[in-house]
């Protein structure tokens, strides 16, 4: 493995402090393996997934707390089905002390399922801050999305940071992960040169088997080109191995300027390997000597 430059060993540290994390609603029992390896107060995301039921992402959120760090439920807006239930949900997140952060997002549904189409419309329900919520997470898609044209998330990003102030919410922006730094800082100098101010955090993928991570790109639309690949460290001639992402998080870090990017964390993908994940970024500051 290449050895970093002392440029990216001195920027990885604003970079990887203050991390956070993704699982699901299933994952609790591999959050509490996980759970000495990862910073107390550390955000961690619980996805909406389809096949998961209001009770068992309401547990992981619960479960998030309890082992001290922060949790981040998703809203999937085009999965909700009336108000009455986005009330219940946020009304419930309330009762358990859970509902401070959210992440708002379209959802996989193509036909929304009630009155919320995208995640902009949740945001102007004008309920969020109605039960608590303080800080709203929102998606960047730094290659684009498979079905929705640039200039339409361009939209979409002005429109909700712009809410969300006027709400008086305070907002970030989560990236898709993907497998190239340079794309990513030239699009967040792009969200800059835009006026948008928020904090980013840059989606990286946490280790696991080169197979599965190309599975998840695929299925995401995240570019895999072989010079990608390559730049990566992924190894074409044998998918049975791993991957981490320490090329890219050093890549990331000798591309950094505060002064055009701003605020920027990393957002680590764990594909359900979250003592990997957190067992990789303990042991990468170690290295780097963070």
């Amino acid at each position: 493995m290449d050895c970093p430059s002392t440029a990216s060993a001195s920027a990885v540290a604003p970079l990887l402090d203050d991390f956070s994390l993704e699982m699901t609603g299933k994952d609790i029992v591999r959050l509490e393996e996980a759970r000495d390896l990862i910073p107390a107060g550390t955000r961690i995301n619980i996805t909406f997934l389809g096949n998961e039921d209001p009770g068992t992402r309401l547990a992981a959120a619960r479960a998030v707390r309890r082992f001290g760090f922060t949790p981040v439920p998703h809203i999937s807006a085009r999965r909700l089905r009336s108000r009455p239930e986005l009330e219940e949900l946020l009304a419930a997140l309330r009762s358990d002390g859970t509902a401070d952060h959210v992440f708002v997002i379209g959802g996989d549904p193509t036909t929304p399922h009630g009155p919320y189409h995208d995640a902009l419309a949740l945001i102007r329900s004008g309920l969020l801050q109605e039960y608590g919520v303080r800080h709203v997470g929102i998606s960047g898609y730094p290659e684009g999305h498979p079905t929705i044209a640039d200039p339409v998330l361009w939209s979409a990003i002005e429109d909700k940071t712009a809410d969300l102030a006027r709400y008086g919410l305070s907002g970030g922006i989560i990236t898709q992960f993907g497998f190239d730094a340079a794309p990513v800082l030239a699009w967040i100098e792009a969200v800059r040169a835009r006026g948008v101010a928020v904090p980013i955090r840059v989606g990286v993928p946490g280790p696991a088997g080169i197979g599965r991570l190309m599975t998840y790109a695929a299925r995401f639309g995240v570019g895999t080109s072989a010079s990608i690949v390559k730049k990566y460290g992924f190894s074409i001639t044998n998918l049975m191995g791993t991957a981490g992402p320490d090329r890219f998080v050093h890549a990331l870090a000798d591309g950094y300027d505060g002064r055009r990017h701003g605020v920027l964390k990393l957002h680590f993908y764990t594909f359900g390997g979250l003592k990997p994940t957190a067992r990789w970024a303990a042991d990468f500051r170690t290295r780097e000597g963070n």
